[in-house]
This record gives structure tokens, C-alpha cells and sequence, in this order.
């Protein structure tokens, strides 16, 4: 094979990977709107319909979370042309369960949009042949002490994030941070699954630690 087509083998490749560099950049550069908008604690029409205008000029990420959730629930409010007082109260829960809760109020401030989506009630956790993949840095050890946690108690350690997951747990340390971190990518991909029906549960380290107790080797 000549390189000319081995190049041209590669492209669908090349284009696909670009694809979904873009998409995770729009999808940050959403969520930093989004709390934006989150920062005075109330969604006014103006910002119901700056964010819908943001999704039909970045129609590529649409199909994206939390793009996809938000579009359809804001076309529906702003479709008569006013957004009402229920309708500005369902948008602001809905913003604030997309990118993790509010407890902000509570010490004083405005909002506390990076808190972490976990899965709500906590599940109890099932080691035997349950998949468990580890994001961010924890207290209790280093990545391999936690998968041997798992691997000792009849589970497997997985490396990425995919609808068969069972178990995302998200290290305690810079947690806050998430957005806009590495390990960010991996909750928002988990967040979109769940929502999506698959059987995946997002857990703290305190909250898998817990069960380590329950579940010794």
C-alpha cells in the first residue's frame, strides 16, 4: 500500500478525533455559560434565551450533554415567547442538576456549580463482578491500591468510561475542580450514560471507601 493511500486511510480517523476535540471544547466553553448564568442564582429570559441561542449557533454539540438535556427544555419554555415564573424556577433546577446542585447559599455565596453530579441517593456498592474506573486523586492510595481494592473483593478495575461502567468513583482531592480538569471529561461522558439509561453510578471516594468495610478482604 503506497503512502498516499495510507494517508488517505487515516483521514476518516483524523477527522473524527478533530470532531470530538471541538465538541469537548464547546462543551466546556457551555458549561462556563452555564454558571455564568448560575452566578446570581435566578435565570432571567434574557439568559434562557442567550443559552438557546448559543445551542443553535453550536449545533454540532447539540446532541452532546448537557446540551442535549437543555435544548428541548428551553425551546419548550421560551416557545411562547415568555418565560414565567414556574417555568424560570423547573430551568434554574434543571441548571443546577446539570452541572452539580447548589448548596452555595448555605455559606453565604452565590453558587457552587463545580460541586460534583454524583449519583443521588448514593447506591450501595457491589464489588463482585462489577466494573470500577477511577478518576482524580485520592486520599485513601494511589490508582493501583485502589484497583487491587477491587480486583481482592471479586471486581475488575476499567480504564475508561463506556455504558457497560458499572462504577465511577472521583478521588476527593481537587474534586471542586472537575470542570475543568482532566478527569472532567470522564464525569461528563459518565453523567451522559446514566442519563441515558446505562447502569452507571457515580460515587465519591469517601462514599466507595465506606464500602470497603463492608466488603474485606
Amino acid at each position: 500500500m503506497n503512502l498516499s493511500q495510507t494517508d488517505a486511510d487515516r483521514q476518516p480517523s483524523i477527522r473524527a478525533y478533530r470532531s470530538e476535540a471541538v465538541a469537548e471544547r464547546k462543551i466546556d466553553e457551555f458549561i462556563g455559560i452555564i454558571k455564568g448564568v448560575l452566578a446570581d442564582g435566578n435565570v432571567s429570559q434574557g439568559e434562557a434565551e442567550f443559552l438557546l441561542q448559543w445551542m443553535n449557533s453550536n449545533r454540532e454539540v447539540a446532541a452532546v450533554w448537557p446540551a442535549s438535556v437543555l435544548y428541548p427544555r428551553i425551546e419548550s419554555a421560551l416557545a411562547d415567547g415568555a418565560l414565567d415564573s414556574d417555568e424560570e424556577r423547573k430551568l434554574l433546577d434543571l441548571l443546577l442538576a446539570t452541572v452539580g446542585g447548589n448548596t452555595a447559599p448555605q455559606n453565604g455565596e452565590s453558587s457552587d456549580a463545580t460541586t460534583l453530579p454524583l449519583t443521588q441517593p448514593a447506591p450501595g456498592i457491589v464489588f463482585v463482578a462489577r466494573s470500577f474506573c477511577f478518576t482524580g486523586k485520592f486520599y485513601s492510595g494511589p490508582r493501583d491500591w485502589c484497583h487491587q481494592q477491587v480486583i481482592s473483593r471479586g471486581g475488575f478495575p476499567a480504564e475508561g468510561i463506556t455504558k457497560k461502567l458499572h462504577y465511577l468513583v472521583i478521588g476527593e482531592i481537587g474534586s471542586r475542580d472537575w470542570l475543568h480538569s482532566t478527569h472532567g471529561l470522564k464525569i461528563q461522558k459518565a453523567t451522559s450514560y446514566a442519563a441515558g439509561g446505562a447502569p452507571l453510578a457515580i460515587v465519591s471516594e469517601e462514599h466507595w471507601m465506606k464500602h470497603l468495610n463492608y466488603h474485606v478482604e
